[in-house]
């Protein structure tokens, strides 16, 4: 007879029948669990949609741009009301089309405006064009398109009668109108990097008389830098090599062409305001 091992003892059977054997019984989880978790899911499955979104937003270029004019929208709307607010930012959204457009012609690629609520919206890129005319044509071409449309807000005015069209069309021309001023970075300072640099000057000196005149924030922001830029451009015009000095280079033709555009668009916009002025009646 083999010694036993006490290590291979076979183990004692359990003394309870085993019809008392207690069931196996999985954990039912916990009530806040059953009610979070659908929510939680839902959650994750937005949130996978929605990073979907962020990634593709580049691509179309449109959260930038829908989303800042939404702002703007509601900005203005605190002030104007809803209906003219957001026909103030389709005009801005028209003028800053312009620079795009002629932007993309010179062979630059330019970003989807952004808009900045009480400072109007910008683009960026990087470059004007190869030389002077090249800016002036990217700076005129805002004000060209921006007026094209406001003058079409005069359309709807006679079409509806709606007095609202009369002054967005009045705003649109004023809006063009002030962006001529010949100081950059404003339009009417691209143009003259084209005609005459020196006019930065005289267009300086004259954002700070109405400044002076009818003084306010933005007005002030817009001094600053302008004085700035001013000061930046003229001085790289001035210290520049060959290379600067080729930019400022422009033919008497083209030349020309920018003052024909610039002096025409001055005149009609002056008229297009003439026309839509709405007199206001005090109490």
């Amino acid at each position: 007879m083999e010694p036993s091992n006490p290590w291979l003892r076979a183990p004692a059977a359990d003394p309870r029948p085993a019809d008392r054997q207690p069931p196996f019984e999985p954990r039912k989880p916990s009530g806040l669990r059953r009610t979070l978790g659908p929510a939680l899911a839902a959650i994750v499955a937005f949130l996978a949609k929605f990073k979907t979104i962020l990634l593709l937003a580049p691509k179309l270029k449109l959260l930038t741009t829908a989303g800042t004019m939404l702002v703007s929208i509601a900005a203005y709307a605190l002030l104007w009301g809803f209906p003219f607010a957001a026909g103030f930012v389709v005009l801005l959204l028209v003028h800053e089309l312009g620079h795009v457009i002629q932007l993309r012609r010179e062979g630059i690629r330019a970003s989807a405006p952004m808009f900045i609520p009480f400072l109007g919206a910008v683009i960026t890129s990087k470059s004007l064009g190869d030389d002077a005319a090249a800016e002036a044509r990217v700076g005129l071409a805002g004000p060209i398109l921006g007026s094209i449309g406001a003058a079409a807000c005069i359309l709807i005015w006679h079409a509806t009668g709606n007095d609202m069209w009369r002054a967005l069309a009045f705003t649109g021309f004023f809006l063009n109108l002030f962006n001529l001023l010949p100081v950059v970075p404003l339009d009417g300072g691209r143009a003259m990097a084209a005609m005459a640099p020196w006019m930065w000057f005289v267009g300086f000196a004259g954002l700070l008389a109405l400044t002076l005149i009818f003084p306010n924030p933005i007005m002030l922001i817009i001094v600053v830098f302008g004085g700035l830029e001013t000061y930046r451009r003229w001085q790289a015009r001035r210290r520049g090599g060959e290379r600067e000095q080729a930019y400022y280079r422009v033919r008497p033709l083209d030349r020309a062409l920018v003052a024909a555009v610039y002096l025409s668009l001055i005149a009609l916009l002056v008229f297009g305001m003439h026309a839509t002025h709405l007199p206001r009646s005090l109490p």
